[in-house]
């Protein structure tokens, strides 16, 4: 059956209590910020914004070259944003999944494929490098099929993507609920080689790497114009400004200091929930001892994941927009979304009913019509951009950021000639039409869930253009 619409009254004693503060950055071990930029300097890269992509494009410019001046700028704190408060699901994709991928650059699948896991292989390798302690696991990753028409599809997914150096594996109805313990699962795609992090945890360790690899950082430093002058651009922010050379703009769903990034992105909210700690009976009635992150296959779908001390954090579902790319921390709440989650939650695993949530939190997420990252240059070069990560950000970021750094080294590579990084998506109506298309499309996806994947017309239109998901 469908996931319910709306939450029964006694799930709301679930979330009675609830932090509003995401449940990574709740922890004591939270770096003190640095001082804020109060002075006009110098410097030959400034990165403006302190999420993923900002930090893994200054630690990689300075190591590249340590004479490099390289300046980091975050209007709030290192991770804040959406770094901060994600699932910590660390998939090698570089294109939003394998399929994703596939139906928009299949002749160079290959290439990508390969690009992502050796980019994985190299955020392991910083991870150890630098000490970063962030709960880095080799779980692996569950794609579970909840309905039957979802059987069939993943169960010949292995095969289709084997020849692109993918490694999934199918798990039927009675071997996933082995490995965890589900009345709706019937069926999973296995994926050996998803990572799971502490997401917080390791983009404080990166602030850290970047801090003593020589990378100036100012925090509570917001960025509110850019202008360019002769050869250097000049960043002012809110009590001072930085003239560089060279700019990176990192700041994602947040809004841009280049109009033209917005024509191509929206921000939607995603919400998660953490539950208190699993007591051993508990663990006990659903297995999952070997934490590996779940996710469901429908098109409104759930992902889930075990922490170090047995919570599980319980998100998606929901992807609201809010009017002219609202963004905002009073959008960071959204008590229909979470009682919905809670509701979920219980349906999933109804032998935990009555297990209480410790945090509901929400942030906002950089979405384009292609659901994975664009770049984009200005300025004669001298400004670049990566954006519309769609949620699978957090190992693709240090992907992003290289390129960004190829971008605006003027280097041509085998990253740099793909198609996907010379191609933009098609970019998005400005309001009102925008708020329509997104509403159409988010209405009939769950339409598309309750009619056994039935696509619509507004979807099978999408689809012909190229513009829905696994087109």
């Amino acid at each position: 059956m469908p996931f319910a619409r709306e939450p029964r009254p006694e799930t709301s004693k679930s979330l009675s209590g609830a932090s509003p503060i995401p449940f990574w950055l709740d922890d004591p071990s939270k770096p003190e910020s640095t001082l804020s930029l109060q002075d006009s300097i110098s410097a030959d890269l400034v990165i403006v914004g302190a999420g993923f992509t900002g930090l893994w494009a200054a630690l990689l410019a300075k190591e590249a070259d340590p004479s490099r001046e390289v300046m980091l700028l975050e209007a709030e704190q290192v991770g804040s944003g959406a770094s901060g408060r994600n699932g910590g699901f660390m998939e090698a994709s570089l294109t939003h999944g394998f399929f994703n991928g596939f139906s928009r650059w299949p002749k160079e699948m290959s290439a990508i494929t390969a690009m992502g896991y050796s980019n994985l292989e190299e955020i392991e390798a910083t991870v150890r490098r630098f000490g970063i302690d962030c709960d880095f696991i080799h779980s692996g990753e569950l794609l579970v099929a909840t309905e039957p028409y979802q059987v069939e599809d993943l169960r010949s997914a292995p095969k289709e993507a084997a020849a692109f150096g993918e490694k999934y594996e199918w798990m039927g109805r009675e071997q996933i609920q082995l490995l965890v313990n589900s009345p709706i699962y019937r069926g999973a795609l296995y994926d050996p080689r998803v990572v799971m992090v502490n997401p917080a945890r390791l983009a404080w360790g990166l602030r850290k790497a970047c801090l003593d690899t020589g990378v100036q950082l100012y925090e509570n430093t917001p960025a509110t114009q850019l202008e360019e002058d002769g050869k250097s651009i000049q960043v002012q922010t809110t009590h001072g400004s930085v003239r560089a050379a060279k700019v990176a703009l990192a700041t994602n769903a947040y809004k841009p200091l280049l109009k033209e990034i917005s024509n191509y992105m929206v921000p939607v909210y995603d919400y998660a929930l953490m539950t208190e700690p699993l007591s051993a009976a508990q663990r006990a009635e659903i297995g999952w001892q070997a934490r590996q992150g779940i996710s469901d296959t429908a098109n409104q779908f759930h992902y889930y994941r075990m922490t170090e001390d047995g919570r599980i954090l319980w998100g998606g579902y929901d992807a609201v927009y809010y009017k002219n790319n609202g963004v905002g921390q009073q959008y960071d709440a959204n008590q229909e979304s979470f009682g919905l989650l809670a509701e979920h939650f219980f349906e999933t695993f109804p032998q935990l009913e009555g297990l209480r949530f410790t945090h509901a939190w929400g942030g906002a997420i950089d979405t384009c019509s292609r659901f994975s990252v664009f770049w984009g240059t200005a300025h004669g070069g001298r400004t670049a951009y990566a954006a519309g990560y769609t949620g699978l950000g957090v190992a693709a970021s240090r992907f992003g950021a290289q390129i960004m750094l190829d971008l605006l080294d003027h280097r041509d590579n085998e990253r740099t000639r793909l198609s996907m990084v010379r191609e933009k998506p098609v970019p998005f109506p400005p309001e009102p039409m925008r708020s329509w298309v997104v509403e159409m499309t988010r209405r009939s996806l769950d339409q598309a869930d309750r009619n056994h994947g039935h696509r619509n017309l507004w979807l099978r239109t999408l689809d012909s253009m190229g513009l829905g998901y696994d087109s």
